[in-house]
C-alpha cells in the first residue's frame, strides 16, 4: 500500500529521479526559468525551496549540504592554455556556472525577508508530441525575470519614456 507516501515517481528509479531533480534545480539555478513537464516542476519545486531555504541560512554547513543535494562540488583546478590562464577560466566558471554561489550569493538575499513560496509554476499549453502538460518554473521575486519579458515597440515605448 502507497499511504503517507508522498513521492511523485515520475517513471523513474529513485537514483535517476534524484539525478533529474538536480539537474533540473541546478537549470533553475543558472537560468532563472525553467520550462518543464507540470509534474517535473511541482516535483522540482519542493527541492528548489528547500535548497533557497538552506541559502538563506548562509553557513557553511549550508553550502555543503546544498552542492551534496545538487551534486555541485566546487572545482578547484583549472589547466589555463597558452593563450587564457586559469584563473580566467575558474573566475568565469565561477560567475557563470557556479550554482551554490549564485543560489548563496545572487539569489538568496533577494529572499531574506520572504517566509515561503519562492518559486512560482505557470501552465503552458499540452505538448504536441504526448499531450503532456507543459509548465513554466520560475523564481517569483527575481529582478532577471523582468528583463524576460519581450521589448516594447511603437507607441508602447515611447509612453514609457515619458
Amino acid at each position: 500500500m502507497r499511504h503517507l507516501t508522498r513521492t511523485a515517481k515520475l517513471g523513474r528509479t529513485g537514483e535517476h529521479r534524484n539525478a533529474m531533480l538536480a539537474n533540473l534545480v541546478c537549470s533553475l539555478i543558472k537560468h532563472k526559468r525553467v520550462s518543464t513537464t507540470l509534474a517535473k516542476a511541482k516535483a522540482a519545486r519542493s527541492v528548489a525551496e528547500k535548497m533557497l531555504t538552506l541559502g538563506k541560512e548562509g553557513t557553511l554547513h549550508a553550502r555543503r549540504l546544498v552542492a551534496a543535494r545538487l551534486r555541485q562540488h566546487p572545482r578547484t583546478f583549472f589547466k589555463g592554455t597558452k593563450t587564457v590562464k586559469g584563473k580566467t577560466l575558474r573566475d568565469a566558471w565561477r560567475k557563470e556556472e557556479d550554482v551554490v554561489r549564485i543560489l548563496f550569493e545572487d539569489i538568496a538575499p533577494l529572499f531574506k525577508e520572504r517566509k515561503g513560496g519562492y518559486t512560482r509554476i505557470l501552465k503552458l499549453q499540452q505538448r504536441q508530441g504526448d499531450a503532456a502538460a507543459l509548465a513554466i518554473l520560475e523564481w517569483v521575486e527575481l529582478p532577471a525575470a523582468a528583463a524576460l519579458e519581450p521589448a516594447k515597440t511603437g507607441e508602447k515605448a515611447a509612453a514609457d519614456k515619458k
